[in-house]
């Protein structure tokens, strides 16, 4: 079944459902196993040593060890489906070390699967609950009341949230290729979730929705960028060592998702991609609705212009309707052996070489072993130029 199949899809939906949670689950552990055969033959991550601070259902929290240990704190919020090592894959591609080299104390809040009884979270626990959780647990360690905020892809959303709930606990938001507002001309999964009736349904048949669901959705969504790029990418990286390398790690890493809550599910599905509730400044969190406005921290948004998957007019409205006084939008322009060009913010050879120092260089980061402001926040000075680094206003 492919994009161009919609007409079809409502009652694809039914076979779906028969094939059964069960059957699903076991396709989820045959990838697996092979997931780990690809680490058995050498494509494991090559994590940062760290120490877990806190422990929730479906969350650790990670401090990395680092020399310095006296800089301002920063979050990391990956996407809550896959593992969150694509963060530290390896020592020369990892996000994690790049903010230990500029003095940060690093926190990485660590998504894991909900236990089979407790389908029943959804963004006010992902977005608020457990971030608030890791925030004071954050507070406890580095005794700073405010930290750096940086998501990716639905994290981003997740990092957003957060930001709009608690804005003075954050001095800073930086969203790498996250998704925030969803038109129908240019989101790629719209005649997905169209032809969808509603997503509980499909949160119902499986309670927990099961990775390789979300992976075949994907795939029909956005057969290019999810099947082809990918094809394409590992003939281009044969040639180069460490560009292969790459590719196979995060091929590994593709194997490694995890089942998201139904309710979780059903939010994302219909009161963000259906409805649009955030960037329409109506998103339920626990009782209060906020949107754009609720913003208020310096906001970092790296956006990749050639996305289908997360295309510029789903970032770039929000950013403009964000309260920040401080914004800047980077470019991110693509790698090879990064295997999926989605995170290739994260893995990518020129994300490292060129969008990370320009983040650096925007948040006026303090350099190996310097003192912080006193509270906690990086110092914010004035914009700078960086030659093709993308744009700031």
């Amino acid at each position: 079944m492919y994009a161009s199949n919609w007409n079809n899809y409502g009652a694809n939906f039914d076979a779906f459902k028969q094939l059964g949670a069960q059957a699903l689950k076991q396709m989820d552990r045959s990838r697996q196993a092979r997931g780990k055969m690809l680490e058995r033959a050498g494509y494991g991550p090559q994590q940062t040593p760290s120490t877990v601070i806190l422990e929730q259902p479906g969350l650790n929290l990670r401090r990395f060890h680092d020399a310095s240990g006296s800089g301002p704190a920063v979050l990391l919020v990956p996407a809550p489906i896959k593992r969150s090592y694509i963060w530290d894959l390896a020592p020369d591609i990892s996000v994690v070390q790049r903010w230990s080299e500029r003095g940060y104390r690093v926190y990485l809040a660590e998504w894991l699967p909900m236990p089979d009884g407790d389908p029943d979270v959804g963004l006010a626990d992902y977005g608020d609950r457990l971030l608030s959780d890791c925030q004071r647990a954050i507070a406890e360690d580095s005794s700073q009341d405010r930290l750096t905020i940086v998501g990716h892809s639905l994290g981003g959303i997740l990092a957003a949230i957060y930001s709009c709930m608690h804005p003075e606990r954050v001095a800073a938001t930086i969203l790498l290729e996250s998704p925030l507002h969803f038109e129908q001309a240019s989101c790629c999964f719209s005649k997905l979730v169209n032809a969808t009736p509603d997503a509980r349904g499909i949160a119902d048949a499986f309670r927990h929705v099961p990775g390789v669901y979300l992976n075949m959705m994907s795939a029909m969504a956005e057969p290019q960028a999810f099947q082809w790029e990918r094809i394409a990418d590992r003939w281009l990286s044969l040639l180069d060592p460490k560009a292969l390398a790459t590719h196979m790690r995060v091929e590994r890493w593709t194997h490694d998702e995890f089942p998201l809550p139904g309710r979780l599910f059903t939010e994302i599905v219909e009161s963000l991609y259906r409805n649009d509730d955030f960037m329409q400044g109506r998103l339920d969190i626990g009782g209060r609705t906020i949107g754009p406005r609720d913003l208020q921290a310096p906001l970092l948004c790296v956006v990749d212009f050639r996305s289908k998957v997360i295309p510029p007019e789903s970032v770039l409205p929000f950013h403009e309707a964000a309260s920040s006084e401080r914004k800047r939008v980077l470019e991110y322009g693509g790698d090879v052996g990064v295997n999926l060009q989605h995170v290739g913010v994260l893995v990518g050879r020129s994300a490292h070489a060129t969008i990370w120092p320009s983040i650096f260089e925007w948040l006026g980061a303090p350099a190996l072993g310097n003192a912080s402001n006193g509270q906690g926040a990086p110092a914010l000075p004035a914009p700078a130029a960086s030659p093709g680094a993308g744009t700031s206003t």
